[in-house]
């Protein structure tokens, strides 16, 4: 791809993100248009005007929306809420929940990870092959692999009866690099932090959409905030959503702390809802240590992002069609009806499964991850953070022996230090960190 095709394909995704932002984007879109027809070196130049044009565009004033990206902007814009839930947790019970959204995690994203990016009726269609319609565990091995209409060879590790141990996945990779962070720096770590813990422990071919685009700027000495916005059009996208998880269970009842770290990660990666989507999901695994029940742990969650952001009204939306749906299923219609002119990778989409599956779960570790992964879009990222979730506010003893006997206590990572890990040794961790207070 020359540097015009790149050129291209980033302006078709940045007038995407504009356009989801309320801005106006037609002229663009025909100088786009008018610059593709055009001599190589000219259409370059021409598009690379173009770019520094959009770099420039906002939301319009009559946006219906508040969505500021400084923490500042967004306190002032939350609801009023509990900032912090509960008055102290006994110390079995903290281990308890501590290794239960560990291991929730895990197996969430190894139940997704097979059907990464598949839509619901390929899911539907597979199980139902398989007779093993509802979902209930692990996908099965399908005979015939790919060519039946089952899964490629390289998924195997990940299916029933062939998994020895939690598969390493970019949705793991980050709940361990939040808990590094905060083992060499603490609580109170900076954005900057996070970008050079990134350059010296990650590997950049482990990145993916926003992320990759803020590593490239750190290389090319664009830091936080400005590595979120410069040529990033994937920056609302489910990114930082998928990093929440350490800082939450280091703040066992204390969302806005929660929330508050979570916002020095996201900001040097996402903007506007990619920030919120950190922010909520590690607010509610925080408020889940207290909590009793799914939806005081979402409400919760709201609580630490703005009251009219989209992210927030979709959420409310979800709580809302709970009341009068009588099928997850005419749920999961209504979020494609109404949010599927997302990417399948945006956080406001799924979002909305993981509120969904926690909803319709009934407290139910199975149900809930398995609504999570059945929805489709990016099944591994909400199968892992609605585990998550589900696991700490149930416990690890709670959680189905046939979810994490398989994992034999083990997961893997791209992570320098931690290829390899024990998933009770990294929940021991967790606990010495949950000591720790930070500034909210």
């Amino acid at each position: 791809m020359d540097e015009s095709e790149k050129l291209l394909h980033y302006i078709k995704e940045e007038l995407a993100t504009l356009g989801e932002q309320g801005c106006d984007t037609w002229e663009f879109e025909r100088e786009a248009q008018l610059a593709s027809g055009e001599k190589a070196e000219d259409r370059t130049a021409r598009l690379r005007r173009l770019c520094e044009l959009l770099a420039g565009v906002s939301s319009p004033s009559d946006f219906p929306y508040k969505e500021p990206s400084d923490l500042a902007g967004i306190h002032e814009t939350r609801p009023q809420g509990p900032r912090s839930i509960g008055a102290g947790i006994a110390p079995d019970v903290l281990e308890d929940k501590t290794l239960g959204g560990w291991l929730g995690r895990v197996a969430g994203c190894m139940l997704g990870k097979p059907v990464e990016g598949w839509k619901h009726e390929q899911i539907s269609d597979l199980l139902e092959r398989c007779g093993a319609l509802p979902l209930s565990d692990y996908f099965p091995d399908v005979p015939g692999g790919k060519e039946a209409g089952g899964f490629h060879e390289g998924t195997k590790p990940l299916l029933r009866g062939h998994i020895t141990r939690g598969a390493r996945d970019d949705d793991t990779d980050y709940t361990i690099i939040g808990l590094r962070i905060m083992e060499q720096h603490g609580k109170e770590f900076q954005p900057v932090d996070v970008a050079r813990f990134w350059l010296d422990n990650l590997p950049y071919t482990k990145t993916y959409t926003a992320e990759r685009v803020a590593y490239q700027n750190f290389v090319n000495d664009v830091w936080p905030p400005a590595s979120a916005t410069h040529r990033n059009p994937y920056r609302e996208w489910i990114g930082a959503q998928i990093r929440a998880d350490a800082w939450g269970y280091a703040c066992p009842g204390r969302p806005q702390e929660a929330a508050a770290i979570a916002f020095r990660d996201a900001c040097i990666s996402h903007v506007r809802n990619g920030i919120y989507g950190e922010m909520w999901v590690a607010a509610m695994l925080a408020a889940a240590f207290h909590a009793r029940e799914p939806e005081q742990v979402i409400r919760m969650g709201l609580s630490e992002i703005p009251d009219k952001c989209r992210l927030s009204e979709t959420i409310r939306n979800i709580i809302k069609w709970r009341a009068g749906d009588k099928s997850p299923e005419q749920t999961l219609d209504r979020i494609l009806e109404h949010y599927g002119r997302y990417h399948p990778v945006h956080t406001i989409n799924n979002a909305a499964i993981v509120a969904m599956a926690l909803l319709w779960g009934d407290k139910d570790f199975t149900r809930s991850i398995a609504l999570a992964v059945a929805a489709g879009l990016d099944t591994d990222c909400n199968g892992a953070t609605v585990g998550s979730v589900m696991g700490v506010l149930i416990g690890a003893s709670e959680i189905p022996a046939h979810w994490t006997q398989p994992l034999n206590d083990r997961l893997e990572s791209i992570v320098t230090g931690d290829a390899d890990s024990r998933i009770s040794d990294l929940a021991r961790r967790t606990l010495a960190l949950q000591k720790l207070r930070a500034k909210s």
